[in-house]
């Protein structure tokens, strides 16, 4: 499988915020947020930072989503890494992870639902270790 990688473009904030809606759905306590609240805040997110998210291709198709920045604490993040159902266990978010981890000289972070035991066990095999939990739904997973 060829993997490749593109810089999203506005035509990729709906289905981005698509997914981010569903992963919220699914692994998220909903009546513990403020949903129209962290609706928008997730839309105004995407919207503002399009441009620093990737979006990636297997054999030409388009398969997921990441976006990978240095925070504001100066610690580099992995943020709404998505991939297709059809794309999943296949290597490719495990790629993705290793590629970003290993273009920079220092920490990488996540969020992760806690509810999202694939995810979970995949960044710990990959040597993340959970760090925090926040408000009871997420830990926060970092990789020295």
């Amino acid at each position: 499988m060829n993997i490749t990688y593109q810089k999203a473009t506005e035509t990729d904030i709906g289905p981005i915020f698509e997914l981010c809606r569903r992963l919220i759905h699914d692994y998220e306590d909903l009546e513990s947020i403020d949903y129209p609240k962290v609706m928008q805040w997730v839309r105004q997110k995407i919207e503002t930072s399009v441009g620093e998210y990737t979006a990636i291709y297997a054999d030409g198709q388009k398969a997921g989503y990441y976006h990978f920045f240095q925070n504001e604490d100066g610690v580099f993040e992995i943020d709404d890494l998505y991939i297709f159902p059809a794309y999943q266990n296949q290597g490719i978010g495990s790629g993705v992870v290793k590629k970003c981890c290993a273009s920079v000289n220092g920490t990488v972070m996540l969020y992760v639902f806690i509810k999202n035991q694939r995810a979970v066990s995949l960044y710990q095999r990959l040597g993340f270790v959970i760090c925090e939990t926040i408000h009871g739904s997420r830990y926060i997973m970092r990789k020295a």
